[in-house]
């Protein structure tokens, strides 16, 4: 579920945004996670306009119950006209983010975008939830994105059009939001708050930080593994939908744009897209729902 997002009639969080006309043409990602998934579609948008694309995650050989691994998403970023790097790291240690990001740096000469798109979910209640599984969401949802963002500054601050993306909800103090899965809330909103201060504070230096959540339920392995199986993801929206928004919002002017919580649907209305049929279903929790 999100929380609501506006009055009816009222302004969305994305009015202003327009289309620009630019594409993330030799523009360089960093990206945690992002080997399936939304993060991964939306590396191989930023890869059809010849991006190049460093991915930071943990997954170097298979998962049995998963699909691909940081190799694998390489060879379809690289398939898709991008470049990629693919980095071996955790976004809960410190030393490897400073790491990637020095790679990073190393490798395509700087970095104009900061994906946060690694996240941990479990949608237990408190009685029931481990004190591993509260320090793990903690670490890579809300401490993750605070630390890639925090090492990323200096590299950002070089770039002409530089842009945070961090894919959490909008935050509502309404308490349905925290009564069915407090621990899960709370790290979310962990990443959230984070793109409120950090907008803040880089507003002067130009730094566009934003947050982008989905209308609907979408077709990844969370919805498939943790949510509501295969009947769920049948009627959700695949990640080509965020993917979409994502490239929207990364080609806006930085300065025009900064501060925000952003629903893909808002985001390609306002840049001219209204069809949304390509992308399948609307889902059973069309905006109404917080699960990633």
């Amino acid at each position: 579920m999100i929380p609501p997002l506006y009055t009816p009639g009222a302004p969305t969080p994305a009015e202003g945004l327009r289309p620009t006309g630019r594409d993330l043409s030799g523009r360089t990602l960093l990206m945690s996670g992002g080997s399936r998934g939304i993060g991964l579609a939306i590396a191989l948008r930023a890869a059809q306009d010849g991006a190049n694309v460093a991915i930071m995650a943990k997954t170097d050989q298979p998962h049995p119950a998963l699909p691909g691994t940081i190799h694998t998403a390489a060879e379809e970023i690289r398939a898709a006209g991008g470049r990629a790097l693919a980095i071996v790291g955790d976004v809960r240690d410190d030393e490897s983010v400073a790491a990637a990001v020095e790679q990073t740096v190393a490798e395509f000469g700087g970095i104009d975008v900061v994906v946060n798109n690694a996240s941990a979910i479990d949608l237990s209640g408190t009685e029931s939830l481990s004190m591993k599984k509260y320090d793990l969401m903690q670490d890579i949802n809300a401490r993750g994105t605070f630390l890639l963002s925090k090492l990323s500054l200096g590299a950002l601050k070089a770039s002409d059009n530089p842009h945070i993306l961090t894919l959490s909800p909008p935050i509502s103090l309404d308490p349905a939001w925290f009564g069915g899965s407090l621990a899960y809330t709370m790290a979310k909103y962990g990443m959230s708050m984070t793109t409120i201060g950090l907008a803040e504070e880089l507003k002067d230096a130009g730094v566009a930080v934003n947050s982008l959540w989905p209308a609907t339920t979408i077709d990844t392995a969370a919805v498939r593994n943790v949510i509501g199986g295969e009947k769920l993801a049948a009627v959700s929206r695949t990640p080509e939908i965020v993917a979409d928004a994502a490239h929207a919002i990364l080609t806006q002017e930085s300065r025009e744009v900064t501060g925000r919580f952003l629903i893909d649907e808002d985001v390609l209305a306002a840049v001219g897209v209204t069809d949304l049929s390509v992308y399948g279903g609307e889902g059973p929790f069309a905006r109404d729902h917080f699960l990633d």
